[in-house]
């Protein structure tokens, strides 16, 4: 697979986490035991914010990797 294709299927998925990631943030966050703490509430939309670059961080590797030479 080139780079270039690689780009595209990494970028796509990249796409979908961060979509999926913040429907399951959102979703998480109104739940009432989170909703009624401030402090809880501080903490999660501090690892949620941050949360998706661990996932993200392979897609990144795979779609800079250079291609093989042939």
């Amino acid at each position: 697979m080139t780079m270039r294709t690689r780009k595209l299927f990494g970028t796509i998925a990249l796409l979908v986490l961060v979509v999926v990631w913040s429907l399951m943030g959102m979703t998480i966050a109104q739940t009432p035991w989170l909703a009624n703490s401030g402090l809880l509430q501080a903490i999660f939309y501090v690892v949620a914010g941050l949360g998706w670059v661990l996932p993200a961080m392979p897609i990144v590797s795979w779609m800079s990797r250079p291609d093989r030479s042939t």
